[in-house]
């Protein structure tokens, strides 16, 4: 079978094996209460219930008014115990709304819809109301990546099943629990957009693609809907060289999949999908990978979205005594470090990682020695030896030259640099510096006018 890729790229040890074999197991949280940040995706929300108020289970309990808002919903079903700050993946602190469960199992999801008959504006309406973002770790608002500029023309929707992080296998066994599910949301969209669809499997996951291609002929998509192997490479998953290896077109910088006709989507997203329309169930819940050389029993389970990572140990998962030296939020190269393990599960959350001392890095810098390597594995084509000495020196409308904002962060550079150099922090701050100048010059522009 012939595999696609792209150039760049390294091939970090997968560590799948830890995981992928194991099934998806629910899983409720010890404390009974979830922590539910009223923002994952989108404009800010403001919350629609007060401290003492009863919940039903996907019951929306905050919302706003904008095209890129995205509404939250409980989880369980409960009372209102707090709303106030907590920290969150990334390390910030974001507004939360905590419900303790009440035993009472209320249920207010949605009616079911016909996703075929019920005409575009109510299809991109449900999606938008059951609060569906991308689950791939943007937590982009699907409602508006379904709805493309009328000047962009869509042919493709690619389903993203690399899962080119290592560790992370939630979406390999979501593929092979529940193949019907992800055939049927990709089916729903591909009606939406008019488009073709494609399901890009990494060919570590290859032996997956006979059962979805007897799906996809049982429920008579064969024209519509075929699968493609990619090489098994990181950041295969990233959604520049996904459109890369499966297409052969490249997105420009600045630009958008939309701009080169696609529209690309994660497993659990399209999923999601179809639970919206079949169940009228909002995104409330997710599975996501416990995993790491730090555990004793990795796994795959279900949560409530808001449960804290504290209250699934031990009875879920438990720690092998004084081994975890890190903890990360999603996998070991895109994933954020956490400094223990109280902060909820968000709609973006893929998994977490408890690495050891000797899956991790814990040493200091050394000096660059301008060997070239980040430059030979940048997938994006940068010069991230370059751009780090322009960041040193403060010269950032250097580094911008250099592609400092096409960096993806992938931490191909971090990875292949033998000495250490702490290249994606140093991009992260100098890419906030932007940011923070050109929203500086929007506000001086603003206040002449």
């Amino acid at each position: 079978m012939k595999t696609h890729t792209f150039k760049g790229g390294i091939f970090p040890l997968e560590m799948k094996e830890l995981t992928n074999k194991c099934p998806i197991k629910e899983a409720f949280p010890s404390s009974k209460t979830v922590t539910i940040p009223i923002t994952m995706g989108g404009a800010p929300n403001t919350p629609l219930v007060k401290v003492g108020d009863s919940v039903a289970k996907g019951q929306k309990i905050a919302s706003g008014e904008k095209f890129m808002s995205v509404p939250v919903h409980s989880s369980i079903s409960g009372k209102v115990k707090k709303i106030q700050n907590f920290t969150i993946t990334g390390g910030m602190t974001a507004p939360c709304i905590v419900i303790e469960a009440d035993g009472s199992n209320n249920v207010e999801f949605l009616e079911p819809l016909d996703p075929f008959t019920c005409g575009k504006e109510k299809v991109l309406e449900r999606i938008k109301e059951a609060g569906i973002v991308g689950m791939g770790g943007a937590s982009f608002p699907a409602h508006v990546k379904l709805n493309p500029p009328e000047d962009k023309e869509i042919d493709y929707v690619l389903v993203n099943a690399a899962e080119c992080e290592p560790y992370l296998t939630c979406d390999e066994r979501t593929m092979i629990e529940t193949p019907e599910k992800l055939i049927d949301g990709l089916a729903i969209i591909l009606n939406l957009v008019g488009a073709a669809g494609i399901i890009a499997l990494e060919d570590n996951k290859a032996y997956i693609k006979s059962s979805l291609e007897k799906i996809i002929v049982e429920k008579g998509y064969a024209d519509d809907i075929r699968i493609m192997l990619v090489k098994t490479k990181y950041p295969q998953g990233s959604e520049k060289f996904i459109v890369s290896s499966c297409l052969g077109v490249e997105i420009p910088s600045g630009k958008l999949p939309a701009d080169a006709g696609v529209i690309i989507s994660n497993v659990g997203t399209v999923c999601a999908i179809s639970d919206a329309f079949r169940l009228g169930k909002p995104l409330i819940e997710r599975s996501l990978t416990i995993s790491g050389g730090a555990v004793e029993n990795p796994c795959n389970l279900k949560v409530p979205v808001g449960t804290m990572i504290s209250d699934l140990s031990p009875e879920y998962f438990s720690l092998k005594e004084n081994s975890a030296v890190k903890i990360i939020s999603g996998g070991p190269m895109m994933g954020f470090s956490m400094p223990d393990m109280n902060f909820p599960v968000a709609k973006g959350t893929s998994g977490i990682t408890f690495l050891t001392k000797d899956e991790t890095y814990l040493v200091d810098e050394d000096q660059c020695i301008g060997c070239g390597m980040c430059v030979s594995v940048c997938a994006m084509h940068l010069s991230p030896v370059l751009m780090v000495r322009e960041l040193k020196a403060e010269n950032i409308s250097n580094a911008k030259k250099l592609g400092l904002m096409d960096c993806i962060e992938c931490g191909c550079c971090a990875y292949a640099c033998p000495a250490n150099v702490r290249l994606v922090q140093r991009f992260r701050i100098g890419k906030s510096i932007v940011r923070e100048q050109i929203a500086a010059a929007k506000a001086k522009e603003a206040v002449k006018k």
